[in-house]
């Protein structure tokens, strides 16, 4: 039961590239709630 080299060195790109591409989305979600968030608060600052 002996794994090739290549493909473990696949499946850790693969793994990498997963993390970036998750961590990625997770700081755009972050970044577009912020934004939202701060166009909310100043909108509702304006309305008062």
């Amino acid at each position: 039961m002996d794994i090739d080299v290549s493909a473990l060195g696949i499946l850790a790109t693969l793994a990498l590239g997963l993390l970036v591409a998750v961590t990625g989305g997770v700081a755009y979600l972050t970044a577009i709630e912020w934004r939202d968030r701060r166009r909310r608060e100043r909108d509702s600052r304006g309305q008062k």
